[in-house]
């Protein structure tokens, strides 16, 4: 098969790069995005880029490039009148459009749903198919708070060939935006290289709290929740550190910091690379997961594969990774009383408890969230969208 993968950026996660890696031994992939430049592209992997969304000059490099390879000089001079009107979404379109007719792609698999308006002309015509990833925000908050973004995926969600979704959490809130009895959506977890991964052999306790969290600083995420925890952990004497890779520079997270006093015993890191992230989750003590929507956090999985203990809030598909007082500990969203009491029995447990919680942990993702069935289910996905008569969609316009 040819796969077009467009995630509007190069930069993608890390779900799509474990998964190009996997399709490109027996598949093509394209990867497009609105920009030109990769640190480290994998390898097999076209990249192909749409016109940069930072540099204008670029963009026009890249836009007159594709004309002149492709020979479409019927697009010369409505190129020259967007350009000279600044039309630079125009521009991106029409570069868009020219490479997926260059590709001739079998699938076109979309990661977002604000990506959708990118292909609407692809969708009416129903070819190539088009599949759409859901996950997060974009699915489990963005239409409870927009109105207009409910009512535009009301309209296109029926035009979707199929669906990815990355827990069974997001697949039921998709219904809620749109379902039909021959809707082809399907729940694939995100897989991780289970055999490349080191689980630590037993649990050290350290001599005070390591706590970490992993992720941008949205409110989604619920840091506030987590330091108003810390603020109660502090005011009952716990020796802890808390540290939010991800969370420098975010003048709302240092605010709050000041506001709690908790300038001690907060580190907020710069965003890192997946190997550093392991590397600070072998040196913690606890994951805090404190966000009051999810769709299934790859950082759960990513601590429970490694043998970092997890305490999460019950949000979106956590329930669906972490049972608790089996493999991990969950509370109720946006309570921080009931996260400081969790962080504190827990570091009471006697290691030998902690030790089976954390092999029970690593099984769990060893036979749900292994890589090699992630890809074999996108595959099979790829293939069911191709069989799906399109003449058996229904349309509600």
């Amino acid at each position: 098969m040819k796969i077009i993968v467009f995630d509007g950026s190069f930069k993608t996660t890390p779900f799509i790069n474990r998964l190009a890696k996997g399709l490109v031994q027996d598949h093509q992939v394209y990867v497009l995005g609105f920009n030109e430049r990769l640190n480290k592209p994998i390898a097999d992997v076209e990249y192909v880029a749409l016109g940069s969304n930072q540099n204008n000059m670029r963009l026009i490099k890249t836009t007159v490039k594709k004309i002149v390879l492709t020979k479409k000089w019927n697009l010369f001079f409505s190129t020259l009148k967007d350009l000279m009107t600044g039309k630079k979404r125009d521009l991106q379109q029409q570069n868009l459009n020219i490479e997926i007719q260059r590709i001739n792609p079998d699938v076109i698999h979309l990661q977002w749903p604000a990506l959708l308006p990118w292909v609407e002309n692809i969708l009416l015509k129903q070819t190539p198919p088009v599949l759409l990833s859901q996950r997060g925000f974009h699915n489990l908050v963005r239409p409870s708070i927009d109105k207009s973004n409910a009512s535009y995926l009301k309209k296109w969600f029926p035009k979707v060939k199929g669906f990815h979704s990355v827990s069974q959490a997001i697949s039921t809130q998709s219904n809620h935006i749109w379902t039909a009895p021959n809707k082809l959506d399907q729940v694939i977890y995100t897989g991780l290289p289970m055999q490349k991964i080191y689980f630590d052999s037993s649990y050290i306790k350290q001599p005070y709290l390591q706590l970490l969290s992993v992720g941008r600083p949205h409110w989604v995420k619920g840091y506030d929740y987590a330091l108003q925890a810390c603020k109660l952990l502090k005011e009952q004497g716990v020796d802890f550190q808390y540290t939010i890779i991800g969370g420098k520079g975010d003048e709302e997270l240092n605010y709050m910091i000041h506001e709690l006093k908790l300038q001690d015993l907060i580190i907020l890191q710069n965003r890192m690379s997946q190997t550093d992230v392991y590397t600070h989750m072998k040196q913690a003590s606890i994951l805090i997961v404190s966000s009051v929507e999810e769709g299934l956090p790859n950082v759960i999985v990513e601590a429970m594969a490694v043998g970092l203990p997890v305490i999460s809030t019950n949000c979106g598909g956590v329930s669906e990774v972490i049972e608790h007082g089996v493999n991990g500990w969950m509370i109720p969203i946006r309570n921080p009383r009931a996260m400081a009491e969790e962080i504190i029995n827990v570091s009471n447990l006697p290691e030998n408890e902690i030790e089976t919680i954390r092999i029970a942990a690593r099984k769990k993702v060893e036979k749900q969230h292994n890589e090699a069935q992630m890809i074999d289910g996108m595959i099979s996905l790829y293939k069911a969208i191709l069989e799906k008569p399109t003449e058996s969609m229904d349309r509600e316009e």
